[in-house]
């Protein structure tokens, strides 16, 4: 079954990135560098054209490839706003959902609709479960999980290159099961 390329859940929208993106990816992420760096190990300072062009790049590799859908979020003016998507880095039947927003739209459950359409999107596309990780001091990415039925099922250790400065070390795996398998909540 084959990605679709735009979503929509209640009044937001995502669409599958575009090569002319990454000038729009560099403001995002240069504007949000002191909300998104002590989660993220890539978003620093330095952070350029380069890096925002490798972004885009590599999304549409990973479409192409299979192993990863990754989706533009877009705002209320349809202009992107963030990033979120479905990986396939957590073993087979299984898909990992990623997201990060810009500083300012934060707290308008703009992010939760989007991940609400990725959960459709991932169940649509056979897997049986779909993963959520997150450093165990992020409220912010937490609270997604939580408020979307997700049942926490691990804690696990960071790969230490991988963490960000606000990090602890800890992830917490946040599950949620296909429906009509056991272990879906109710």
């Amino acid at each position: 079954m084959e990605p679709h390329e735009s979503l929509h859940h209640d009044g937001v929208d995502l669409r599958r990135w575009r090569p002319e993106d990454a000038g729009v990816v560099l403001r995002l992420v240069t504007e949000s560098l002191e909300h998104l760096g002590p989660w993220l190990p890539w978003a620093k300072p330095g952070y350029g054209m380069k890096e925002a062009a490798d972004f885009v790049g590599t999304n549409d590799r990973d479409w192409v490839r299979r192993t990863a859908f990754n989706y533009a979020v877009l705002g209320p003016d349809q202009q992107v706003i963030g990033a979120a998507g479905l990986m396939n880095r957590i073993g087979p039947g299984g898909l990992e959902i990623g997201y990060w927003l810009h500083r300012d739209f934060e707290g308008r459950g703009i992010m939760r609709r989007a991940v609400t359409a990725l959960i459709d999107e991932g169940f649509r596309l056979g897997a049986d479960r779909l993963e959520i990780w997150h450093d165990e001091a992020n409220a912010r990415s937490a609270a997604i999980p939580k408020a979307l039925g997700f049942v926490e099922v691990d804690r696990r250790p960071a790969v230490e290159d991988q963490m960000a400065p606000a990090c602890t070390g800890t992830h917490v795996v946040w599950r949620l099961t296909a429906p009509g398998l056991p272990g879906r909540p109710e």
